[in-house]
Parts: C-alpha cells; structure tokens; sequence
C-alpha cells in the first residue's frame, strides 16, 4: 500500500529522478531562477527547499549532507555562503513557482521557479 508516501515519480527510474532533481536544484542555485515543467518545478521547489534548510543551519555535517544529494561543488559553495545567510530569518518558503503557459512544441505546461526575495 501506498499510504503516506508522496513521490513525484515523474516518469522515471529513481537513479534518473534523483540526478534530474540534482541538476534543476543546482540550476535554481546558480542562477536563481530556473524555467521547466510545472511538474518538474514542483518536483525540484521540495528538493531545493530542504537544501537551502540545510544552509542555513551552515555546519559541517549539513555541508556534507548537500554535497552529497548535488555533486557540485560551485553550487554548494554558494548555498552555504551566499543563500543560507540570505534567508537566516525566514521560516521556508524560499522558492516560488510561477505557470508560464503551454509550451510551443508540446503543449507542455512550463513554469519558472525562482528564490523569492529575503525582504517579501
């Protein structure tokens, strides 16, 4: 049974899953705002928010932890300089997720996912 457990399979095997969510989140780190599927942005807001939980607490372990889920140096350094003293004192909800509208060749529903400002 499935009770309780909320995956966003995303149509894929969980190594692939696991390396797409790696890269949006990087992505979203080092560029601030990313634009993908609103499934994918979705998928990737839940992913992210718990690293950037994890930067803010800023010890080694929770270093380790993040490097460990992304695999990018860069980005990690800039999580835990940059973006976990950013959002110091606010409680989650660092991302927000935006619909763009059907994309042109499938029909896609897009959405653009960004950090959201330390002073909203």
């Amino acid at each position: 049974m499935r009770h309780r457990n909320n995956v966003d399979k995303l149509g894929m095997v969980r190594s692939h899953r696991k390396s797409v969510l790696a890269n949006l989140a990087t992505g979203l780190i080092m560029h601030e705002h990313l634009d993908t599927t609103l499934t994918k942005a979705k998928a990737s807001q839940r992913f992210s928010e718990r690293l950037i939980t994890l930067a803010r607490r800023g010890d080694l372990h929770a270093r380790r932890i993040a490097f460990s889920r992304i695999r990018d140096k860069a980005a990690v350094t800039k999580l835990f300089d940059e973006l976990g003293p950013r959002f110091k004192d606010r409680n989650g909800g660092y991302t927000r997720v935006l619909k763009l509208g059907p994309r042109q060749g499938d029909g896609a529903q897009m959405a653009r996912i960004m950090l959201v400002e330390s002073g909203e």
